[in-house]
């Protein structure tokens, strides 16, 4: 079963994703939160799966309240998914770099809703990872120029090129073909990965390569 909490100062809006997540027969919805701080005491106070975590809140905003969670050691197991009806670049970078591990805009279909709960209650990023390339190319192509590339002798030459196609925007299933090898294989190295880079997910492997400069936003090309 997939505990979900749900953070959003808007009764309806919890409501309806209320209905839509309780019809599944894997989920169930253990807690709502009006703000912010009700957000992080209740994710707390619950451990869920995953939490959709609305932007804009009183007291303690959906971004702020997301690196409360994340910081907590003690949560590491859950998983952030950003609500907004604001379809701003600066919002997905900023909840991503926040450390959570997906995306939607409020006004998503309720199967793609359902979906992306399971896509991240096991362990994968909400957006599709190229999906994820090119809006971080976008938010990456206005920054300045990005720092040195970071040190990554902590990684095999196989993990190197993993973490390249990654920040390419393939999935596991595209790695394993590229790289002839079974999708175990290929998700196994992805976990490495992140675990030598102390990453959360994939998507913040893209903007970490991004900024550690191993991948040049279009503009340096």
């Amino acid at each position: 079963m997939i505990r979900v909490v749900l953070a959003d100062d808007q009764t309806l809006v919890r409501a309806g994703f209320r209905s839509i997540l309780q019809g599944e027969a894997d989920m169930t919805v253990v807690a709502e939160a009006g703000d912010g701080l009700e957000a992080v005491r209740l994710t707390a106070e619950h451990h869920p799966d995953v939490v959709f975590m609305d932007i804009r809140m009183p007291n303690v905003d959906g971004l702020e309240a997301t690196r409360r969670i994340v910081s907590d050691k003690r949560l590491d197991a859950v998983k952030i998914v950003i609500l907004t009806t604001f379809e701003q670049d600066e919002y997905l970078y900023g909840a991503i770099r926040a450390g959570a591990s997906g995306f939607l805009v409020k006004d998503v279909e309720p199967t793609e809703l359902v979906h992306c709960v399971r896509v991240v209650a096991r362990g994968d990023a909400l957006l599709a990872p190229s999906l994820t390339r090119r809006l971080i190319a976008d938010v990456a192509a206005r920054m300045a120029a990005p720092a040195p590339a970071a040190e990554v002798a902590s990684l095999t030459a196989r993990e190197a090129e993993v973490l390249d196609l990654v920040a390419a925007g393939l999935s596991n299933d595209e790695i394993a073909q590229r790289l002839m090898i079974n999708y175990a294989t290929a998700k196994t190295h992805v976990s490495r990965i992140l675990s030598k880079l102390d990453l959360r997910d994939r998507a913040q492997l893209v903007v970490w390569a991004y900024e550690s400069g191993r991948i040049q936003p279009r503009w340096m090309r």
